[in-house]
C-alpha cells in the first residue's frame, strides 16, 4: 500500500502550512479580533497595550485627530521636533497597527540617529530637501537626498536619520505598521538617560577621556 504521505493531498496540507506558518510574523501588532478598539488611556489595567473603551463611549472624535496640522517647534538642540499621531495622543488607531508622526526641521535641523523597536517606518517629505540615512545590522550606511513629494523607507528596528540639507524649512510625514512604535534616540538615550550610564562604560565605549562624556552629558542637561 503506498504511504499517504506521499499523496498530492499531503503535499498540498504540508505546502499550505508552510506558507501560513509565517503570516504572524509579518504585522508589527497583533491583528485585531473587533472593527476597532478605542484606547481606554486612563484604565488601571494594561496587557500589552491599552484595553478598549466601552463602546458606549466611543464618539466620532475618536477616529479624528488634527494633531498634524500645526508645525512644531524646532527652538532644540537638534533644530527638529515630532509630533506624534500614535495611540498616545490619537486613541482611535489602538490595536489598528498604524500611526503616523510629523517631523519638522529648522534650516540644518537633524531629527538624531534613532530606531523604532515595533515598526517599518514609511515617509514622505513634504516641504524642503532632507537627506535621509540609515544603517544595516551589517554596518552598511544607505543614504539619499531628497525633495518634496518623494518617499523613503526604513525597515524595522534599524538606526536611521533625516537631516535638512535645503535653505528653508523642511517637514515629514512619516507612518509606522505600530500603534506606538516606538523610539531609541541615540544621543539621548546614551548620554541623558535616567540614571545615568556610568561614564566609565562611555569612555572605553568610544575610547575618549571622561571629561569628552561630561562635556556630551552637559549638552543633554546630565
Amino acid at each position: 500500500m503506498a504511504s499517504s504521505s506521499g499523496s498530492p493531498y499531503h503535499l498540498l496540507f504540508s505546502l499550505t502550512v508552510l506558507l501560513l506558518l509565517p503570516l504572524s510574523s509579518l504585522s508589527a501588532d497583533a491583528d485585531p479580533l473587533q472593527d476597532f478598539c478605542v484606547a481606554d488611556r486612563n484604565a488601571t489595567i494594561s496587557v500589552n497595550g491599552f484595553p478598549c473603551k466601552p463602546i458606549s463611549q466611543v464618539t466620532s472624535e475618536d477616529f479624528f485627530f488634527s494633531g498634524l496640522m500645526k508645525e512644531g517647534n524646532t527652538s532644540n538642540v537638534f533644530g527638529s521636533t515630532v509630533t506624534l499621531g500614535n495611540v498616545l495622543e490619537f486613541p482611535g488607531v489602538n490595536t489598528l497597527g498604524i500611526s503616523m508622526n510629523r517631523v519638522d526641521f529648522a534650516p540644518g535641523g537633524i531629527n538624531p540617529p534613532h530606531s523604532h523597536p515595533r515598526a517599518t517606518e514609511s515617509g514622505v517629505v513634504i516641504q524642503g530637501k532632507l537627506l535621509v540615512g540609515f544603517v544595516t545590522t551589517n554596518n552598511v550606511y544607505y543614504s539619499k537626498v531628497l525633495s518634496a513629494g518623494q518617499m523613503f523607507v526604513i525597515p524595522r528596528g534599524l538606526v536611521h536619520f533625516q537631516r535638512n540639507v535645503g535653505e528653508g524649512k523642511a517637514f515629514t510625514l512619516a507612518a509606522f505598521n505600530s500603534h506606538l512604535p516606538g523610539a531609541v534616540v541615540v544621543p539621548t538615550t546614551l548620554f541623558a538617560s535616567t540614571p545615568s550610564i556610568p561614564n566609565e562604560v562611555l569612555t572605553q565605549t568610544f575610547q575618549v577621556k571622561d571629561e569628552v562624556i561630561n562635556s556630551i552629558k552637559s549638552k543633554f542637561g546630565a
